[in-house]
């Protein structure tokens, strides 16, 4: 089977109709997100709406717990807890009940998934060999799935040796011979220094992964965060991917 794996969207419908758009032209069989569908962007119910349609595995973030009020805003830096106010104010009632049945963890075909990590399935970033072990230590699958760094990377672990790196557009993988942990970075806000919207397609049966990043109107979304007044730095850095 043929996974696309998709991760923080934050309320960017260009870039994850562009996402869709380059899935659909090489169809897969199943789609999956690892959260953080809304906060930061201006189109959150919009988003919703799309993979709760779409998705046959959806995970909820600290973005998506802090919007619903599961989590304190003070939890968030100060741009971050504006955009979850503000998305707070117009969240719909569907996109509500969407949002608040998921979890930040789940299990799919030998696969186990995370927003964060294992440790902390809400909060960690897995940003650092100490980080991705912990995780892998705590999980038994071959294969773990997190999202919330905005960072396209991969870990492998063989033994007791751990190789790890990021993943740029075009990186394929065999998944073979070693136990590995995957973040397919974010659709709708890019940190790793590509603006394009990023996703992994997963080839369960060949156990191969394929890291991919589309453009999109990064414009336009721009343009919606300034008519919600959300902070311009939501803005500015989807032009640079940081």
């Amino acid at each position: 089977m043929r996974v696309a794996v998709v991760s923080d969207i934050h309320g960017n419908l260009h870039a994850l109709e562009a996402v869709l758009a380059a899935v659909d032209a090489d169809p897969v069989g199943e789609l999956w997100c690892l959260g953080d569908t809304v906060g930061y962007g201006p189109k959150p119910n919009e988003c919703c709406a799309i993979v709760a349609a779409r998705a046959s595995v959806s995970l909820c973030g600290n973005h998506d717990l802090g919007v619903l009020g599961r989590i304190d805003l003070a939890e968030f830096s100060g741009d971050a807890a504006v955009a979850a106010s503000w998305t707070r104010g117009v969240l719909t009632a569907e996109s509500r009940d969407w949002l608040s049945a998921l979890e930040p963890r789940g299990e799919r075909d030998g696969v186990a998934l995370f927003h964060g990590s294992a440790r902390d399935p809400v909060w960690e970033y897995v940003l650092t060999d100490e980080a991705a072990v912990a995780t892998l230590l705590l999980t038994t699958e071959p294969l773990v799935l997190v999202g919330h760094s905005h960072a396209a990377l991969n870990v492998a672990l063989r033994g007791s040796e751990l190789e790890a790196g990021l993943s740029p557009e075009g990186t394929v993988l065999g998944l073979g011979e070693a136990r590995w942990l995957l973040n397919p970075g974010s659709v709708g806000q890019p940190r790793d220094g590509d603006p394009r919207a990023a996703y992994l397609i997963l080839d369960l049966d060949a156990r191969t992964a394929s890291f991919r990043r589309v453009p999109y109107d990064v414009e336009r979304t721009q343009s919606e965060i300034r008519a919600a007044e959300l902070p311009e730095v939501l803005a500015a850095r989807l032009e640079v991917g940081q």
